[in-house]
């Protein structure tokens, strides 16, 4: 659980962050009042959308800059969220990365039929 928790901790941190800059940038570049700016990062930042118009240039660029930022923000939250669950699910059902045999055993040091299976003296 304090996995979970931590990871919570990092996406609370992360949307507070995006928070703070997309109402910034609402407010100075769309000229929007501080409110809205903050309804249209919080919007952005969920996956709705934004709302009302923006009507300078600079305004539309940083709506659109923001809205690529919130898409990638919006499935970072998703991921960090969920990998303490994914790996404790890996952990329950043992599943690891297998392991690679060594290509250095001791049948394939200096012989010259390196790789293949030793004969019986008696059967040669």
């Amino acid at each position: 659980w304090l996995r979970l928790a931590k990871h919570g901790g990092y996406t609370v941190l992360l949307i507070a962050v995006s928070l703070v800059i997309g109402t910034l940038g609402f407010w100075q570049l769309a000229h929007q009042p501080v409110v809205d700016a903050l309804l249209n990062t919080a919007m952005l930042l969920s996956g709705m959308g934004p709302v009302g118009s923006i009507e300078s240039t600079e305004g539309k660029l940083f709506a659109a800059a923001f809205a690529l930022y919130a898409g990638l923000v919006f499935l970072l939250m998703g991921a960090i969220l969920i990998a303490p669950a994914l790996h404790r699910l890996l952990h329950a059902f043992h599943l690891a990365a297998p392991e690679r045999p060594s290509h250095h055993t001791k049948a394939s040091h200096g012989t010259a039929d390196a790789g293949q299976t030793e004969k019986n003296p008696s059967q040669a």
